[in-house]
């Protein structure tokens, strides 16, 4: 009898880890496709500036900001649609972005909250991923680090200037700003085994053109 019950408990063990390892390579697989999709759209729209004469900077900006605020009212993605790529240099890590957050998006991807906004918007442009996946490492990442979003009409660097932990209850997080600010939002504790019952908030905003 003890050991069939040995013998259950080694099957049940195997399964898991069976399972675990499908998911992983399954998440890796989806990941890859989306971000090739994600980096297809953008070169499919870039091109390469001109350098402007110094005394045509003025206007060569001015018709370069008007090209990509036009490229952006006319962007307009569907559910599951790869959008863009948030790479995190800290982490050396490209990221597909995927519109929508529900748990089919979150498996290829960085989730975009549909209710709000994209670079150039100037409001909230909230991200989610999962801690074990695309936002490994997550607790590395410091104030004062950069991230950047690429998107097909352009490509927008945002510093991260703070952060903070709130229940994972906690809706406030989610709302108008008033400003563009990037906030990324994953699982906390970064180890927690289960549901975590926290959020990990990082809040990062655009930087000058240096």
């Amino acid at each position: 009898m003890g050991k069939k019950i040995g013998s259950l408990f080694i099957l049940i063990g195997f399964l898991f880890v069976s399972i675990s390892i499908y998911q992983y390579f399954n998440h890796k697989i989806g990941m890859q496709k989306a971000l090739a999709e994600a980096e297809a759209l953008i070169s499919s729209v870039e091109t390469e500036p001109a350098t402007p004469e110094p005394e045509d900077d003025k206007e060569s900006l001015a018709a370069q900001l008007a090209a990509q605020l036009a490229a952006r009212q006319q962007f307009n993605p569907n559910d599951h649609d790869a959008v863009g790529v948030l790479q995190i240099p800290k982490l050396d890590a490209k990221l597909p972005i995927i519109e929508g957050t529900e748990e089919e998006m979150l498996a290829k991807g960085v989730g975009h909250y549909k209710t709000t906004a994209f670079p150039m918007d100037n409001e909230q442009i909230l991200l989610s991923g999962h801690r074990d996946t695309v936002f490994r490492n997550f607790g590395e990442l410091a104030i004062g680090d950069r991230l950047i979003v690429d998107m097909p009409y352009g490509s927008f660097e945002y510093e991260i200037q703070e952060t903070e932990i709130v229940s994972s209850d906690d809706t406030t997080v989610i709302g108008p700003k008033g400003e563009e600010v990037l906030t990324l939002s994953t699982c906390y504790p970064f180890r927690y085994v289960g549901d975590a019952p926290d959020r990990f908030i990082v809040y990062a905003y655009p930087v000058a053109d240096e």
